[in-house]
This record gives structure tokens, sequence and C-alpha cells, in this order.
């Protein structure tokens, strides 16, 4: 069995999936090992772009599914760390599918940010700023 990596495919029916995936060569024919194969979509709208993720098979409850090589087109693997974590959230999560709204042109407002200053010190500098802009 070889090493797992992620991977995104493009099989001969077509269909682009993306998954934790490991090829096991011991037989004459390698096969690609699937581990919780999802489809990711993007979609753009006016108020943004989403990526939609939803499972590979949706009537099926595995989580690891076979495929033969000669099913596959090209497979990349990714290390896209963002596509990678939107993954794992979807695998851990009990939800059949995961929409990620990204809007156009806004920046949200992230923990990494940090502040420039809290409520209180802010208003104290503001009242400072008008009081002294009244004394002049």
């Amino acid at each position: 069995m070889g090493e797992e990596f992620y991977c995104t495919l493009k099989l001969v029916s077509g269909e682009e999936v993306f998954s934790l995936i490991s090829v096991d060569e011991g037989d004459d024919e390698p096969i690609i090992i699937l581990q919780n194969p999802v489809i990711m979509k993007s979609v753009t709208n006016q108020t943004g772009t989403f990526l939609k993720i939803k499972p590979w098979i949706e009537t099926s409850s595995d989580d690891i599914y076979i495929i033969k090589l000669d099913k596959v087109i090209t497979m990349t693997e990714s290390k896209d760390s963002m596509i990678i974590e939107l993954y794992k959230k979807y695998v851990s999560s009990d939800d059949d599918t995961i929409d990620v709204y990204k809007p156009s042109g806004q920046v949200g407002v992230s923990s990494e940010m940090g502040y420039l200053t809290s409520v209180k010190k802010a208003r104290e500098i503001l009242e400072n700023l008008f009081k002294d802009s009244k004394e002049s």
C-alpha cells in the first residue's frame, strides 16, 4: 500500500473527484483506494463565489471506494491548504453538503488581524480630541 495524499482525480466518466487516496501496486494491475471521495463545484452569482461540496456517491454510506487505474484520465496531488481543510471539515461533519460563501471583493474580520484598541480607550481618545478642538 502506498503513501496517502490528497488528490483530484479526473475519471473517464468526466467526473472530477477530490479525496484522500492511496495507490496499491501489489497486484498485476494497480488500484486506487479513495477515502471519503467528494465532488467540489465552484458556483458564482451576483453576491460572490460559493464552493459546494457533496459526496461522490450520494446513495451509499461507505467511506472507502476502490477504482482501477484504467478508469482515471489524470490525477494531481493537492497541496492547497484551504481545500484540504474544507475537505476535512466536510468529512468530520454530519452534513450531506457544505456551502462555503466567499463574497466578491469583501474581506472578513479574523482573529489574526488583532485589535487596534479597546472601546473604552477609543472613546477616551475621541473625547480628548473633541475637547482639544473646542478649546482651540
